[in-house]
């Protein structure tokens, strides 16, 4: 079976701020607010947020809502107002996101100033045109609850989340369902189980759509350090992941997608999960598979599987692998249509090899390139035989090749 397919070009799309860029808006950022204290400045609900693409530092700029603690003690304020005192962390938060404007339609900011510990059933629930930004570390612990995270947004547009740092185990360090227009900027998770970083479309027929990740670090997790589902446009720039018992990255029934460095350790291991998986029809669009689906870099040390692609997924273009030591296949491609992998070179060595296969239930795999490859202590194999395989400009270090 043979499937519309559109032959990868040469893209190199910018997924993340380079250093120089990040310190010219710093050099901007603090001039235009000379005036601010170190926590930012206070301003009328009408003023703009500053945008996690701005790479500012933690709390830098305006913001309508402040939560802070001193010694043991949150403060809310929203202006000269004090919406709560006392020791919790999360009542504290969700006095200053009630603070906000009802109903708004321009994205208001609230600070969080401290780390605290709150319980995983809890969910700081952000509404439509909320920017977070949290300068420290929370704490989720406790009894978990359904489809909860310490952030969490659900039906909404306009949602960003700067920085923040969680611990703990809850279901989901954030859940998103639903959200347009999500962009969230410095993630720290150094998780003892659960799930990173969830975002979907729950049941709805709709996509979710312009989903933007700049920079996500991952470590502890027992589940997936970033998977979405449903999702129509979205720009990743690093998702690092570290002893994460699933998936790197998971890209369910998502289109659209521009990922620049996806770098994994131990992640999977003992699993049929990869540093960067694509499953159930992710870049599909129509009846077709298009390329729309682009990776810049897949690292993957260890753990179980490198790259996998699988379920009538495809329309992919990974330009770079370095992929060593896998304790399952360091690629497989199963069930996948307009597959490239490491357009632009890379390296694969260890048992793990890469394999080309397919299941019975779904059309065979078909239009799959391999190339620029150096492939060391390793195998190729393709069984079955798939439609239009391209393997070139592969060298095999004491590597066996077994294709059609």
């Amino acid at each position: 079976m043979r499937h519309n397919t559109n032959q990868h070009r040469s893209r190199r799309k910018t997924v993340s701020i380079t250093a120089a860029s990040a310190t010219v808006l710093a050099v901007v950022a603090a001039t235009a607010a000379v005036q601010s204290n170190a926590f930012g400045t206070e301003e009328k609900p009408a003023a703009a947020s500053q945008s996690a693409a701005e790479a500012q530092e933690c709390g830098a700029g305006a913001f309508q809502a402040r939560v802070a603690k001193t010694g043991d003690t949150w403060k809310a304020r929203h202006g000269d107002t004090v919406l709560y005192t006392g020791d919790d962390m999360f009542a504290a938060m969700n006095a200053g996101l009630d603070s906000l404007t009802p109903n708004r339609t321009t994205k208001e900011r609230m600070v969080v100033l401290g780390s605290g510990t709150i319980s995983a059933s809890e969910r700081l629930k952000l509404p439509s045109y909320t920017v977070l930004d949290v300068c420290g570390t929370i704490n989720a612990t406790g009894a978990v609850a359904t489809d909860t995270g310490p952030i969490y947004s659900r039906d909404t547009t306009d949602v960003e989340v700067q920085h923040a740092k969680i611990t703990g185990a809850p279901m989901y360090g954030m859940f998103f369902r639903s959200v347009s227009n999500l962009t969230l900027g410095q993630i720290d998770m150094r998780l003892s189980g659960g799930l990173g970083i969830r975002i979907d479309n729950g049941s709805e027929i709709a996509l979710a759509t312009n989903t933007r990740i700049d920079n996500v670090y991952v470590s502890g997790a027992s589940s997936h350090a970033v998977e979405t589902a449903g999702l129509d446009g979205v720009t990743i720039g690093t998702v690092t992941a570290r002893d994460v018992g699933e998936a790197g990255l998971l890209l369910n029934t998502t289109t659209n997608a521009e990922v620049g460095t996806v770098d994994a350790e131990n992640v999977g291991a003992g699993t049929g999960y990869a540093a960067f998986r694509m499953a159930n029809r992710n870049g599909r669009i129509g009846d077709g598979y298009e390329t729309n689906i682009h990776v810049e870099e897949v690292i993957a040390r260890g753990g179980g599987r490198g790259i996998f692609c699988v379920s009538e997924s495809g329309g992919a273009v990974i330009d770079r692998v370095d992929i060593a030591d896998t304790g399952n296949d360091a690629v497989l491609v199963e069930n996948c249509y307009n597959v490239t992998i490491a357009a632009e070179g890379g390296t694969v060595s260890g048992a793990g090899g890469i394999r080309i296969a397919a299941r019975d239930e779904f059309a065979n795999t078909s239009d799959v390139t391999l190339e620029n490859l150096t492939v060391t202590d390793s195998f190729i194999k393709e069984s079955p035989c798939g439609e239009n395989t391209v393997i070139r400009n592969v060298e095999l270090v004491n590597t066996t090749k077994d294709v059609c």
